[in-house]
């Protein structure tokens, strides 16, 4: 079966998923629409972002507001408002939000996972003792590789 031709204005949008306290992530096309590649919209407050990791798609970031400073393979570069950023499947990657927070889409390739990665870890994070053990089990089922060190498991 084809994809559907859709629109998303911005009052028809889902809530955000609040995958760490203070970022918010808006799913505006999940694989299942699109039979392929996600998109998101990702907003976040200064000095935010996730950890050092890798995942088993492509992902792309274009930077609407803000800056973020990316570390990939181990360099760091910064990306202000226009930057775009597109990290085949398997690269090592993280980003930390500027000073004064940021903006971007970021499009997930074949094989993504996002969208069902971001719901879980924001379910997981929104009770009143979110486990860690049950967020690195969220983390691994759904194809994102991080480093742990003794600090992570419960």
């Amino acid at each position: 079966m084809s994809p559907e031709p859709f629109v998303v204005q911005p009052e028809d949008r889902n809530d955000p998923l609040h995958v760490v306290a203070s970022d918010k992530i808006w799913v505006l096309a999940s694989k299942g629409e699109t039979q392929g590649y996600e998109v998101f919209l990702q907003e976040g407050l200064p000095g935010s972002g996730p950890r050092s990791h890798s995942h088993d798609w492509d992902e792309t970031f274009f930077v609407i507001e803000g800056d973020l400073t990316f570390s990939i393979n181990g360099e760091e570069m910064t990306a202000k408002p226009g930057t775009f950023v597109h990290l085949p499947a398997g690269t090592l990657h993280e980003f930390k939000i500027g000073e004064n927070g940021a903006k971007m889409i970021s499009i997930t390739g074949a094989g993504s996972k996002a969208s069902s990665l971001f719901s879980e870890l924001a379910a997981e994070s929104s009770k009143d003792s979110p486990s860690q053990k049950n967020l690195i089990e969220i983390i691994s089922r759904n194809g994102m590789h991080i480093t742990l060190d003794e600090n992570d498991v419960d």
